[in-house]
């Protein structure tokens, strides 16, 4: 039965849900994060039951202030009970049911409807994308995210200033792209050499190899990126490192004479594009061996750095919907390949550990 049947208003988040506890009927979107065991604790492994989930906007919430849980009752049971079904743990579901304490705690009770979000497909799918890669660490898992990732679509040169008008559109604002080092939105058609234009930034930059802008590592998407042309000129061919004299036209950005520090929102987005090419080329088929070590002034060399800086940034700056949706459109529409390390973060230690 269509959801609409229920005459159930539609709520956007489970916190507004767990702020509404009204006893109303409402439809509540959230990812499954575990099985409720009291008012102030959840399973998310070795489930007991299928009676019970527990919902939250976010799939990596642990606190369960931030969690909504949900009364399965015996028609959903089968589907939806993680005792039975653990896979289905970090899926996004639509829930329709009465807004009502339960376990002593935030719930939604009585469920009319429960079905799988479009997104909840999505995820499947890219699952399937990564499965010859289940289960392994270190050189065995980089070979196998090689394998994965290595044959893609190579655009030429020019291609690349199109794509970006899509890959780094502005969220808020469709005519613009957001500039990865200034944060700047701009229009999408205001690119070129000009003080003030944006132009291709190669985040591995591209003397390091000497690779140029020829197809394969000079136009890769997961790694170029819409930047404004002074603040590009100003990284020139630096590694990655922490400190130095503030660069001036891009706020808490620093840098020196041999490594670039970017603002902190933009941190971890580098560090997982710098691992993306470590891991895509590996030296077969003609083309490079690109390779992370934890140096700088790499120069023409094929190495980028530094990698204990990356790895912080990894860490300190977690993987957001910005780059999501990037890797998305970079995939569904020009290379057919994943940044893996926006996919599942945790394969960063894994390999450089």
């Amino acid at each position: 039965m269509p959801l609409s049947t229920y005459e159930a208003t539609t709520i956007s988040s489970t916190q507004e849900a767990i702020n509404n506890q009204d006893g109303s009927s409402q439809t509540v979107e959230g990812y499954i994060v575990g099985k409720p065991l009291s008012s102030s604790s959840i399973q998310t492994s070795s489930f007991s039951d299928d009676y019970s989930i527990a919902i939250a906007d976010d799939q990596d919430e642990t606190s369960t202030e931030n969690m909504l849980y949900i009364q399965l009752t015996s028609d959903y049971r089968s589907t939806f009970g993680l005792d039975t079904n653990s896979s289905i743990l970090a899926d996004k579901i639509s829930v329709t049911g009465t807004l009502t304490s339960y376990y002593g705690h935030a719930g939604l009770k009585s469920p009319q409807s429960i079905e799988f979000s479009s997104e909840s497909t999505v995820n499947s799918e890219i699952e399937e994308y990564y499965q010859s890669a289940e289960n392994k660490t270190g050189d065995t898992l980089k070979r196998s995210l090689h394998a994965i990732i290595d044959d893609h679509v190579e655009l030429s040169y020019n291609d690349v200033w199109n794509a970006l008008r899509y890959t780094d559109q502005d969220p808020d604002n469709s005519n613009n792209v957001i500039l990865i080092y200034t944060g700047r939105s701009q229009s999408k058609y205001r690119n070129g050499n000009g003080i003030d234009d944006w132009n291709r930034e190669h985040v591995w930059a591209k003397s390091h190899g000497d690779f140029g802008t020829s197809k394969g590592e000079g136009t890769d998407l997961h790694h170029i990126r819409p930047s404004d042309m002074t603040v590009n000129s100003s990284r020139g061919n630096k590694d990655f490192d922490n400190g130095g004299t503030a660069q001036g036209e891009a706020d808490d950005t620093f840098y020196d004479s041999d490594s670039w520090e970017p603002r902190d929102e933009v941190k971890g987005d580098i560090a997982r594009m710098i691992f993306y090419m470590a891991v895509r080329y590996e030296g077969d088929s003609g083309e490079l061996d690109l390779e992370v070590n934890d140096f700088v002034s790499n120069d023409s060399s094929p190495y980028h750095g530094k990698l204990s800086t990356l790895l912080e940034w990894h860490n300190e700056d977690p993987v957001d919907d910005f780059e999501r949706t990037r890797n998305d459109i970079i995939y569904e529409d020009y290379q057919q390949n994943r940044n893996p390390f926006i996919d599942h973060p945790e394969w960063v230690e894994e390999i450089w550990n």
